[in-house]
């Protein structure tokens, strides 16, 4: 299975450190695509050695070929929403994780969108995250197995 990871880059790289840990989750489920997110060298400034138009080609590229798409949803990101967005004109699931946290809320286009599985989160239980995250792949990877 194919899996795209999608977490902020330019928006903010506070969340790294957990990109990592989910991309070692998900890693068990398939080839990751885009373990670059997870890089603690990569800055806010992105691969600033590669255009933006490759990026945006070689990302789309990576994203359209994926069997399934896990975002970390809870630093706001035009970049994820656009692949969240496109996954879904693609018709390809969704797997979105968002750590509860007082004065914020996860966007109404995320959290009503029927075709984003949701796992709210506090950031005191990852295991718990973990454990749902697992249950949504093994689901998938069934399902994906079936067909």
């Amino acid at each position: 299975m194919k899996i795209y990871f999608a977490g902020s880059i330019r928006a903010g790289r506070d969340d790294v450190e957990l990109y990592q840990k989910i991309i070692e989750q998900i890693r068990k489920y398939g080839e990751v695509l885009t373990e670059h997110v997870g890089d603690y060298s990569l800055s806010v400034a992105g691969q600033k050695q590669l255009s933006d138009t490759y990026i945006h080609d070689r990302d789309l590229a990576w994203l359209l070929s994926a069997d399934l798409v896990v975002a970390e949803v809870t630093n706001p990101s035009l970049g994820v929403g656009y692949e969240i967005g496109t996954a879904m004109q693609r018709q390809i699931p969704v797997i979105a994780l968002y750590r509860d946290h007082e004065g914020r809320q996860l966007s109404a286009m995320i959290a009503g969108c029927t075709g984003v599985q949701v796992i709210h989160y506090e950031e005191t239980d990852m295991e718990h995250a973990y454990a749902e995250l697992d249950l949504l792949m093994q689901d998938f990877a069934r399902k994906g197995a079936q067909r």
